[in-house]
């Protein structure tokens, strides 16, 4: 367990709870991967700006097993932590039933499912950022030589799939002709076993790499050909090869949750939407060694439809079916 404090001063509690409570909200977080793997981090990363601005205090516990993390929810649940959040998707069931024994506490987990009547202290989120998948995906199309670009996710369950779709999405709009392997390496964290996927779908003729895990960067990297990143940016481990990525973007979730709990308005919402591009919880990624390498008529067709996404004229579509090759 790792823990990351900040500032006092005494505030009325709101009304969730009904008691005194410190400035700094106490926040703690519980992650069945460690704190560096992509969606994680963006958590992980969201927290500690709180933290810099004085808003929380925050102890976090990685590489929490899924029989382990009832347990720890009750101990941070018994330890008086005011907002609790972490990815539930495996562990929905007892996730759920900590929070009606702890009424008092507000929960704000990633999860595949919907906000409840009977957990009102409940909420979900989710890392909806098809919009910069889709913007990622016009890139990958215009750079593809060969027209075939393979795609190495982990598990094929909504999170993953709507990104993955919303990718080929974008790079069938610009490229029409496009084939894509899909192929899912059934966990969260395995860089080997991604990179020999990948590996194969290079030998299948693929010249372009949609990371959705590790491991997938490091065989292009390898083989020297493209990749586009998801979640975070890599390119800097990879200034060759990575030619785009989608960013997640954690902050307006966490933040909007903050507020909610400080003024006693915090209940069993869905967050997904804090995830969208018009709300900053998405974006491209600077292209940064790849600027002015990009076929202009790609990166023309990503900024009319990047001002499309913000200003709610262009809606890309959320598809949380399994993707198939083509």
């Amino acid at each position: 367990m790792q823990t990351t404090a900040a500032a006092s001063a005494v505030l009325a509690m709101p009304g969730i709870v009904g008691r005194a409570r410190a400035a700094a909200l106490k926040v703690a977080a519980i992650y069945t991967v460690p704190v560096e793997q992509q969606w994680v981090s963006r958590i992980h990363k969201a927290a500690n700006a709180a933290v810099a601005r004085g808003d929380i205090e925050y102890v976090f516990s990685e590489n929490t097993s899924n029989n382990d993390y009832e347990r720890v929810m009750r101990e941070y649940s018994e330890a008086g932590h005011d907002l609790i959040i972490g990815e539930v998707f495996a562990v929905e069931e007892a996730a759920r039933q900590v929070a009606k024994d702890y009424s008092g506490q507000a929960f704000l987990m990633g999860s595949s499912f919907k906000p409840m009547d009977d957990t009102p202290n409940f909420a979900v989120f989710d890392n909806y950022i098809q919009d910069a998948s889709y913007l990622s995906g016009i890139i990958a199309g215009a750079m593809t030589k060969t027209g075939n670009i393979g795609m190495v996710g982990g598990f094929p369950i909504p999170e993953v799939n709507r990104l993955m779709h919303a990718f080929m999405a974008g790079a069938s709009e610009i490229n029409p002709d496009i084939k894509f392997q899909v192929a899912f390496i059934g966990s969260w964290f395995d860089p080997p076993k991604a990179k020999e996927t990948a590996f194969a779908q290079i030998d299948a003729g693929a010249d372009l790499l949609y990371a959705e895990r590790f491991g997938v960067s490091d065989a292009a990297k390898e083989k020297g050909i493209l990749s586009v990143g998801n979640v975070i940016d890599t390119q800097a481990d990879y200034p060759e090869t990575v030619v785009a990525s989608a960013l997640w973007h954690f902050e307006p979730t966490l933040d909007t949750a903050i507020a909610k709990v400080r003024d006693g308005s915090f209940k069993a919402d869905d967050y997904g939407a804090y995830s969208f591009m018009k709300e900053g919880g998405c974006s491209l990624a600077p292209l940064g060694t790849f600027e002015g390498k990009i076929p202009e008529a790609a990166m023309k067709l990503v900024a009319e439809r990047e001002a499309a996404i913000k200003a709610g004229s262009f809606v890309v579509e959320i598809n949380d079916e399994e993707p198939k090759s083509t």
